[in-house]
């Protein structure tokens, strides 16, 4: 699927709910489903800045797409860190750097999240975006 097919679905699952404290329960039922980060790699290099949990995420390269696993402290955030996740696993680097992610605004995340974790979320989807940033330099530096 799609960058945009995967957002789009994300945004039709979300219209089923009323308010945002369904959306919240969902979020966190999210949590569960998600590739973790290997414990070695909750390090500091793999830690998010800007978040006030703790997120860490880590990305390689897989046959030309980005595998992307991850973990939060935070269960709430979790459920983020696992939307986040479910758009860009498997996706190519490329399509990433030019994502426009316009399932935030849709679902109504920006307005209903407070401003920390707004933050946050937009620190661990800059991350993933530079992960991919990386990959795309050091895939025209062998080629």
């Amino acid at each position: 699927m799609t960058i945009n097919e995967i957002q789009d679905q994300i945004v039709e699952e979300f219209s089923i709910f009323d308010d945002w404290m369904d959306r919240y329960s969902y979020l966190i039922e999210l949590a569960d489903d998600f590739p973790l980060i290997d414990e070695k790699l909750k390090d500091t290099a793999h830690l998010i800045d800007g978040c006030q949990s703790r997120v860490w995420i880590d990305a390689k390269l897989k046959d030309g797409v980005m595998v992307l696993t991850a973990d939060s402290d935070a269960i709430l955030v979790k459920g983020l860190v696992a939307l986040l996740l479910r758009v860009f696993n498997g996706q190519k680097p490329k399509d990433i750097v030019e994502a426009d992610l316009y399932f935030i605004d849709k679902i109504g995340m920006r307005e209903n999240l407070s401003p920390t974790r707004a933050n946050g979320f937009l620190s661990m989807i800059q991350q993933v975006k530079y992960y991919a940033i990386a990959f795309m330099s050091n895939d025209a530096k062998n080629n």
